[in-house]
């Protein structure tokens, strides 16, 4: 069905995305997504992300830390889901109706893996230069200096840019879960 749409409302529309469409490729800076975890803003490159889907269905898995919510299914594939609040060290997310997963990918030796990051709400994507970037403080931030890429200001206010390599390291994630795994020691 075809819709009837004024010719100055079509012109507009078309203007609009000729004009985002010309800013993107001129931009001179990254892209990043802003977001929302345990009260706090932060940013994440986008090119790392494959989608956005809204929480839903997560299957638990026996015995994983607090940090790995659990597995979804995305198109026939097992995506884990990582709760990125309890792997900041954090409660993990009380989910809301904002509550939202990133589905990222990241490399790890000659694979790329998806995860599944959970968060409390995602605001926009923005994109920041040199400028906008201050380096990780050595201290003073809720988060592990490692986890911390660079410090963005956003229209006057601090964001913590994420070293995502690091926060959801494959390494570190699949030691945790051997952990939780193995037997109790005997006292």
């Amino acid at each position: 069905m075809q819709m009837n749409v004024p010719e100055p409302v079509r012109q507009t529309a078309a203007l609009a995305a000729t004009a985002a469409l010309a800013a993107a490729r001129g931009a001179s800076g990254a892209q990043y997504l802003t977001f929302h975890v345990a009260g706090a803003s932060y940013a994440m490159g986008i090119g790392v992300i494959k989608e956005i889907i809204e929480y839903g269905h997560i299957t638990t898995i026996p015995l994983m830390p607090a940090s790995i919510r659990g597995v979804i299914n995305l198109r026939g594939s097992v995506v884990p889901v990582i709760d990125l609040a309890a792997r900041l060290g954090f409660e993990r997310t009380q989910v809301s109706r904002r509550t939202c997963v990133v589905i990222v990918e990241i490399p790890h030796e000659d694979q790329v893996f998806e995860l599944g990051v959970v968060v409390d709400g995602v605001n926009e994507v923005l994109e920041l230069g040199a400028a906008d970037l201050e380096p990780a403080p050595s201290f003073g931030a809720k988060v592990r200096a490692d986890f911390i890429q660079a410090m963005a200001r956003i229209r006057g206010q601090f964001v913590i840019v994420m070293r995502l390599e690091q926060v959801l390291s494959i390494e570190e994630v699949s030691n945790l879960a051997r952990v939780a795994q193995s037997p109790a020691i005997p006292a």
